[in-house]
């Protein structure tokens, strides 16, 4: 019984990326420095996670920075105060804001 217990307990906390894969289900704009090209979106994740995105325009849309809003743990790392684990995933939220037109939908 013990060993279980510590088994259940270092999988819970080991990180494990590959198992999460972010959904985004809303993109709203929060905040423009229209001038600078720099802009301030609030995204949530189908999960329940919210996240506060900075892009940059110019020349082209680029994220950067991906700060999760401490309203429910983080679904990676599971720590309830700030972590970077939804930088790791940079990649993939930018490829699915610009599949879903999201940057476009938010200004209009």
């Amino acid at each position: 019984m013990i060993l279980v217990t510590r088994y259940e307990t270092n999988l819970k906390n080991t990180g494990d990326t590959m198992s999460y894969r972010p959904n985004i289900v809303n993109f709203t704009l929060a905040g423009s420095n229209e001038k600078e090209g720099l802009y301030e979106f609030k995204m949530s994740l189908a999960d329940g996670t919210e996240c506060r995105v900075f892009s940059q325009r110019n020349p082209e849309w680029t994220l950067t920075n991906i700060s999760r809003l401490l309203t429910t743990p983080c679904p990676v790392c599971h720590k309830d105060f700030i972590c970077k684990c939804m930088d790791q995933f940079h990649e993939e939220l930018l490829a699915q804001i610009h599949a879903k037109q999201l940057f476009e939908k938010a200004l209009s």
